[in-house]
């Protein structure tokens, strides 16, 4: 499907993680998304008139992505990996590396696109955080907001609940997805759905907020554009 010149085309990078699913169907069906290129290390499952998969990789290297990267709009990048399931080095890699190295094929093949980056609660441009993942989150977005595109989105959520049933990856996410009804109600502003989370990335990227070039939005901010009605987002 061949977008019309009032939609848009839009990347998403990790469209089979919890989140970037999410994005990938909400996008799909948005009516200002013409076209959709998803990229990942493996096929997302999903066929649709608009989507473009592309299989890729080795992250570390994004250069043969430049063809399927012109002329896009916007890019959601959820990439990533959970903290303690890989060594440090490897988390830096991935947070970091990969992030950087695929803006840069982006911002070379569709200078004028936007870029929406799934961060995470605390994320530290500073560096000083004793947390690497707070860190490497920083760094990347450091990377990021000095990259050169237009606008740049980053997304810190809290706690993200999975909104349907998986095997959570560690002990800690066995335990919130327990107590999240509980927590939800008692602290609001740490909780975010993985649903909701990812149609505020998909309507922010494509039509974007009014503000500065370069938007840091917090667990409270994304709440608050989930609470606007859909014509006003």
């Amino acid at each position: 499907m061949t977008p019309t010149g009032a939609q848009k085309r839009l990347v998403i990078v990790g469209a089979t993680g919890m989140v970037g699913s999410y994005a990938l169907r909400y996008a799909l069906d948005h009516p200002a998304v013409g076209g959709v290129t998803a990229i990942g290390r493996k096929p997302a499952g999903v066929t649709h008139p608009k989507l473009n998969e592309v299989l890729h990789q080795d992250f570390a290297d994004c250069s043969a992505l430049a063809g399927a990267l012109s002329g896009q709009d916007a890019a959601i990048f959820c990439l990533g990996v959970y903290t303690g399931s890989v060594p440090d080095a490897e988390l830096r890699r991935i947070t970091v590396d990969y992030t950087v190295e695929f803006a840069r094929v982006l911002r070379a093949s569709s200078p004028n696109a936007t870029f929406a980056f799934l961060s995470g609660g605390g994320a530290d441009p500073t560096g000083r955080s004793r947390m690497a993942f707070a860190r490497y989150k920083g760094e990347a977005e450091n990377a990021l907001a000095a990259a050169g595109f237009p606008r740049v989105y980053m997304f810190r959520p809290a706690y993200i609940y999975p909104a349907q049933p998986r095997r959570e990856p560690n002990f800690s996410y066995r335990l919130l997805r327990a107590i999240y009804p509980a927590f939800r109600v008692l602290f609001p502003n740490q909780v975010i759905r993985a649903d909701d989370l990812a149609r505020t990335m998909v309507d922010v990227a494509v039509r974007g907020t009014g503000e500065g070039r370069t938007l840091v939005l917090e667990n409270r901010d994304i709440q608050a554009i989930v609470a606007l009605p859909i014509a006003s987002r």
